[in-house]
């Protein structure tokens, strides 16, 4: 199972597209798989027969687990059957008996996809540092760790060294008063309702849900401003013939103002340092049938008006076939949430992880507003809210931010520039 994103942790079997039995070619795409934000085609590294499929279709598995077996020759495929059989989750078989010598044994089936390198053995830290001082090939060995991970004891005895005894703990230490235990902390436990139906995240709804969790760990504040938009809704209606859309024009303009506010498109991710990024790509989030996905404007600021509402709709069609690649959704650096479209005038955000900052933008609605003169007029006005990490952005960077971005909005003829 390949990692598809930098947050992935288990992926989904959409379908297969090759068949147990079927020859495969180094590069051609063997199965569908379901990552946190995208259905994405896995191709296989190694030519070879698809000897066993390990996990079924609907079915997850971990990231780095093995999902198919490959084999070489058709005499290795029984092999690699009673292999995938050892591996699956349902499977009741006891694993099959080593065999008598590594070098007596036939060549391990290979897997079909991992999350690293092509060609990369997956071994434990130990394993490899074993490896290197008894100058012994993990790459020549059959791991027996889980997944055929390579243990630190499949090495000693590639290298013929017999494992150390293991020492009683209970003989060397003399026996301790019993410590009483603490008492175990109780689940929260929540009222059944009658006919309620419980229904599992989808593997999208899972990574929002670990996301936001995530994100209650870094100091938030939230700065709000309320901007005139009567200049914006008339450029609006200039350019709309033209397929842009009022997502390009926020996006264009936020990515103006943050070229001249690059503290608000930092982020910190160590909590020791900033993160100055030399790119500005606007994610932009997009509701989806089973959960949120942010489409990345790469160098925002640096495409037209035109070209960037090309590329937002291609985008957002490529999102909702869930055809995205990882760096089209895992590239931001920083988020603009608009629900204005659905009458919301004001909201909070929640910081996406890895990020310094994202804004909120609500409504554009006639409100009564007072002139310096203290005469009373009617104008469209938005609420734009912005939640930053405080440990990186400050209250007066913010307030900085949102007086260029209100000055782009109020005079938008520099978008079309």
């Amino acid at each position: 199972m390949p990692a598809l994103s930098s947050t992935m942790t288990e992926g989904k079997i959409v379908s297969w597209v090759k068949s147990e039995g079927d020859l495969l070619s180094k590069g051609e795409s063997v199965v569908v798989v379901e990552s946190d934000k995208a259905d994405m085609d896995v191709e296989t590294f190694y030519d070879g027969i698809l000897a066993a499929i390990v996990v079924s279709e609907g079915e997850t598995a971990p990231v780095g687990a093995a999902i198919g077996i490959l084999a070489e020759t058709e005499a290795e495929i029984e092999e690699a059957k009673a292999k995938a059989a050892s591996k699956s989750p349902s499977s009741s078989l006891p694993p099959p008996a080593p065999a008598a010598s590594i070098a007596e044994s036939p060549a391990p089936a290979a897997p079909i996809a991992a999350a690293s390198a092509p060609g990369k053995v997956v071994a434990t830290p130990f394993a490899k540092k074993l490896a290197k001082q008894h100058k012994v090939d993990v790459g020549k060995l059959a791991g027996t760790g889980p997944y055929g991970r390579v243990t630190p004891e499949d090495v000693e005895k590639a290298a013929g060294i017999a494992p150390a005894p293991k020492v009683s703990v209970a003989a060397a230490v003399a026996p301790s008063p019993p410590v009483p235990a603490a008492p175990a902390k109780s689940a929260v436990s929540y009222p059944e309702i009658g006919g309620a139906k419980i229904v599992p995240f989808t593997t999208m709804q899972a990574a929002v849900s670990r996301n936001m969790i995530e994100s209650l760990s870094v100091p938030t504040f939230r700065v709000g401003y309320p901007i005139a938009t009567d200049a914006l809704d008339a450029l609006y209606k200039k350019v709309k013939a033209k397929g842009v859309t009022m997502t390009a024009l926020l996006a264009k303009a936020a990515a103006m103002a943050l070229v001249q506010h690059p503290v608000v498109n930092s982020s910190c991710k160590d909590g020791k340092s900033f993160t100055y990024n030399s790119s500005v790509n606007i994610a932009v989030a997009v509701a989806m049938d089973d959960g949120l996905i942010t489409p990345v404007l790469q160098d925002a600021d640096k495409l037209d008006l035109y070209l960037l509402s090309k590329k937002w709709k291609e985008l957002v069609e490529k999102a909702r076939a869930k055809q995205l690649q990882p760096q089209e959704y895992n590239s931001g650096t920083f988020t603009l949430s608009n629900l204005g479209m659905f009458g919301v005038d004001r909201f909070d955000a929640i910081l996406p992880p890895g990020q310094g900052a994202i804004m909120a933008v609500g409504a554009s609605k006639p409100t009564v507003v007072a002139d310096k003169e203290g005469f009373f007029t009617v104008k469209n006005q938005m609420l734009v809210n912005v939640t930053a990490d405080h440990r990186v952005i400050y209250g007066a960077d913010l307030a900085a931010f949102l007086q260029t971005f209100m000055k782009i909005i109020q005079n938008p003829e520099s978008l079309t520039m």
